[in-house]
C-alpha cells in the first residue's frame, strides 16, 4: 500500500508529538535538558520542512526540502540513541516505539529522496 503524503505528514506529527511528550518526563540535569532541546528542535524540524516541501517551487527545492528532513530525522535517531545509552529517558518501551519509528521515517525519506533524485536525471 503506497504511503500518501497526508499519511506521511500525519506520522511526522505525530512522531513530533511523542517526541515532545517524552521529553517532557524527564529530569532537570544537564545533559537531559540540553538533548531533550536538541530532539525537540530536530523531530519538529522534519515534520515543518515537509510541510515546506509540499509546496516546494521546483523539483529541486523539493529534493533539498527531503533532504532537510532526512538530516533531521537522522540527527533525532543519535540524540535518542544517547540518550537511551546515558539513561536519561527511563520509558524505554516507549523509546523503542519511538526508535522504530524514527528508522521507518529515514527509510521513507532515503527511498523517495532516491526517487526524485532518478527522475530529475531522465
Amino acid at each position: 500500500m503506497a504511503i500518501h503524503k497526508y499519511d506521511l505528514e500525519e506520522r511526522l506529527i505525530q512522531f513530533a508529538v511523542n517526541v515532545i511528550l517524552i521529553s517532557g518526563k524527564i529530569d532537570g540535569g544537564f545533559a537531559s535538558q540540553h538533548l531533550s532541546k536538541q530532539l525537540i528542535r530536530s523531530a519538529t524540524a522534519s515534520a515543518l520542512n515537509y510541510g515546506e516541501a509540499q509546496s516546494a517551487e521546483s523539483s529541486r527545492d523539493f529534493l533539498h526540502k527531503m533532504k532537510l528532513c532526512l538530516k533531521e530525522l537522522r540527527e533525532s535517531l543519535v540524540n535518542l540513541k544517547i540518550q537511551k545509552g546515558a539513561e536519561l529517558i527511563q520509558d524505554l518501551e516507549k523509546v523503542e516505539v519511538i526508535l522504530k519509528e524514527n528508522n521507518e521515517l529515514i527509510a521513507i525519506f532515503v527511498s523517495s529522496i532516491r526517487t526524485s533524485t532518478n527522475k530529475n536525471k531522465l
